[in-house]
């Protein structure tokens, strides 16, 4: 992950304040305001608050009880302050009973759920975070195994939008010391797992742009939905869209295409 020095940060819902402590400590940005969707006896409770209580000993501002998709928690966060903002290993809340589930799931899929936390995430980092004269960009850090890849983060949350989505890098912990990834609702920590940082600006480059790369499938004569290909051959082709494996993706795809036509009506 590439880090400016220059930029002012915002991070969003960042577990135990360990990434956001890490990213302070070793890299400086000029002002970094740091989130969290617990509220402080909640964190104390789950991880502690000696991250928080050192990121504001060093006049870091650290927002409790913050929740992304809800402006009403933002309390004093400033509009247009920003010139990045990152999700670090986004994940929702886990269910409190089979009847939430059953409720929040009536007609959708926890992959949809996901999809429109990070949309969610998106659009209000373009209208309201960022300022549109600074760097402008907008990360979200996930981890390249089922279920997350399966939320097609690259090509599936900008739709109906000016957002660009402008490549990925690597996510390696190893370069924030101290960092730990933490499970929502939990005081465990997540281990270690190949991490992806996805890229997304209202501009078509960045100064990221020799840093970042789209991966292969989202080219011609791939399935980008299941990450396979080349297919040589249209009898492949259409043995991969008849599988198990493509059918389900597709299902999703549908499901999230309907989602977002519905909440546009």
């Amino acid at each position: 992950m590439y880090i400016n020095p220059a930029w002012r940060i915002l991070t969003i819902g960042d577990g135990d304040l360990s990434f956001s402590h890490s990213l302070l400590k070793n890299y400086r940005p000029h002002v970094l305001t740091a989130t969290i969707f617990d509220e402080y006896s909640s964190l104390s409770a789950k991880y502690g608050a000696t991250h928080l209580q050192q990121l504001a000993a060093q006049g870091c501002k650290v927002l409790t009880g913050f929740d992304v998709t809800n402006n009403q928690t933002w309390g004093e966060l400033g509009k247009h302050q920003y010139d990045a903002v990152f999700f670090q290993f986004p994940l929702l809340s886990a269910f409190n009973s089979a009847e939430d589930f059953k409720q929040q799931c009536l007609n959708v899929s926890v992959n949809t759920l996901h999809r429109r936390l990070l949309r969610t995430y998106l659009l209000n980092c373009f209208d309201y975070f960022l300022d549109s004269h600074g760097a402008q960009l907008a990360f979200i850090t996930s981890k390249d195994v089922k279920p997350y890849r399966q939320w097609h983060i690259e090509q599936s949350l900008t739709l109906h939008s000016d957002i660009h989505y402008l490549g990925s890098m690597p996510f390696d912990i190893e370069k924030f010391p101290g960092y730990k990834i933490r499970n929502v609702d939990r005081d465990k920590y997540v281990k270690d797992t190949q991490g992806i940082t996805y890229v997304f600006s209202r501009r078509i480059s960045s100064e990221l742009e020799d840093k970042i790369s789209k991966a292969n499938y989202l080219g011609e004569g791939y399935c980008p939905y299941c990450r396979v290909g080349p297919f040589y051959t249209e009898q492949d082709k259409q043995h991969h869209l008849a599988s198990k494996k493509h059918q389900k993706m597709a299902h999703f795809e549908q499901q999230w295409l309907d989602d977002v036509a519905q909440f546009e009506q």
